[in-house]
């Protein structure tokens, strides 16, 4: 059955062996203003490499202006500060990234994200302040941590509103930096600390607006605390509605940062193929579930948002067999049958670039097949029956990376401080 794509997948196929490769891709972004880069897994050293090798030519061709990654604001604040060279930052990211706590570390503290940010904060030295590109977290975990990001830089700079900030500091503190606590006290009793946040948020919403650029983290860190209490609400009553929780919470991140960035400003995105690659084209759509591709399609135009998957068809990566659990590295058995990958494997070359037509797409852009997808969370043994999504595959992006073998990622050995945070859904992606 597989092999009816290979003609297609032959005329499709560009040969993927070094950044030069990259042409067709590069003039297929044309004047986009986002191109979002995904992951078939959160631990396969071919994925960070070669996100690394198209947002360095993005960067230095196309003059984006910053990578905003599936990771928390705080942490990443510290490794863009070390990249754009500000005077107070490490003169070496792998200082700042050795600082990640939050399971799982090694999406971010990893040898490939050391070698990118290495290359990006050189970069930046040679270019004047004002167009140096950043490196910032989308994501919505990192409730306590924002909390006292803002309460620090309240002090400095804005002590008339520290009390706003201690009052929602101190609704929180009960639950002892444990978002399960919280979660489960929301639903035993009618009580929780929207109230407190909002007027945390309100306040530091008003004077960001007015005073600019120097209170944007501030304002950024209220709105991940916000949308941290709201999430973790929204998964003490089950069901699926915090995906969108965090995956809007992630667009209006990144709105927030173009905006910030200025109007020319234009964004890379680093994140899940669950994340990037349009829901609409999925059985996500089915379950009610959005993601950042879906919404950046919406909000800034199919024609300014490029969406790139990435797909792998064996090899090994880096998981846990457990929310919280040890990484290791674990095999990745070839992709199953009548897949996406399976397709792939029999007619790509080993390593391929895929940009698709708007016109005149071939079946195997059109077909509904099934497309894996490996989260922090891996159990290979089981792949007969998960680990995969019914993709259109033409319509869920606009171009594709192939690594038909492809290894497991080089993490930092970083000591994680607390398990206690609620698995995301579906199982760390």
């Amino acid at each position: 059955m597989m092999g009816r794509y290979d003609d297609e997948v032959a005329g499709l196929a560009t040969t993927l062996d070094d950044p030069g490769d990259l042409d067709v891709l590069l003039d297929r972004v044309g004047d986009a203003r986002v191109v979002m880069l995904g992951e078939a897994s959160h631990g396969t050293h071919e994925f960070y490499t070669w996100r690394a090798a198209i947002s360095r030519r993005l960067i230095e061709e196309k003059g984006f202006s910053f990578v905003a990654v599936e990771g928390d604001w705080p942490d990443c604040d510290r490794v863009d500060r070390s990249v754009r060279c500000l005077p107070d930052a490490p003169t070496d990211p792998r200082d700042a990234l050795a600082t990640f706590e939050r399971w799982p570390t090694w999406m971010w503290a990893n040898e490939e994200i050391i070698d990118f940010t290495r290359w990006l904060r050189t970069r930046n030295a040679g270019v004047d302040e004002d167009t140096r590109a950043g490196f910032h977290g989308l994501d919505v975990y990192s409730l306590w941590e924002s909390l006292r990001e803002i309460l620090t830089w309240l002090r400095e700079h804005d002590p008339e509103q520290v009390p706003v900030a201690l009052a929602a500091f101190r609704c929180f503190q009960p639950y002892e930096e444990d978002p399960q606590q919280y979660a489960l006290a929301t639903r035993i009793v009618p009580t929780n600390c929207e109230n407190e946040v909002v007027d945390l948020l309100v306040r530091l919403r008003e004077r960001a607006v007015a005073d600019g650029a120097g209170r944007f983290g501030a304002w950024q860190n209220a709105e991940i605390v916000a949308g941290a209490e709201r999430y973790y609400r929204t998964m003490a009553r089950g069901g699926r509605e915090s995906w969108n929780v965090r995956d809007r919470h992630m667009d209006h991140s990144l709105d927030r940062l173009l905006h910030h960035y200025g109007p020319e400003a234009k964004a890379i995105v680093w994140a899940h193929n669950t994340h990037v690659g349009d829901a609409r084209a999925t059985d996500m759509a089915e379950a009610g579930e959005v993601n950042i591709g879906q919404l950046a399609r919406e909000r800034y135009g199919p024609d300014q948002v490029v969406l790139v998957g990435f797909g792998t068809h064996h090899g090994t990566v880096v998981a846990g067999d457990a929310w919280g659990a040890p990484m290791e590295v674990m095999p990745v058995p070839p992709g199953r049958r009548h897949s996406l990958e399976e397709a792939l494997h029999g007619a790509a070359p080993p390593q391929a670039l895929f940009v698709f037509p708007r016109d005149g797409r071939p079946d195997l852009l059109t077909d509904e097949l099934d497309h894996r997808a490996i989260g922090v969370v891996y159990h290979p043994e089981r792949e007969s029956w998960g680990n995969y999504v019914p993709t259109v595959l033409g319509d869920r992006y606009d171009a594709f990376c192939w690594i038909d073998e492809s290894q497991a990622v080089r993490p930092l050995r970083v000591r994680p401080t607390s398990l206690a945070e609620p698995e995301s859904y579906p199982s760390g992606v």
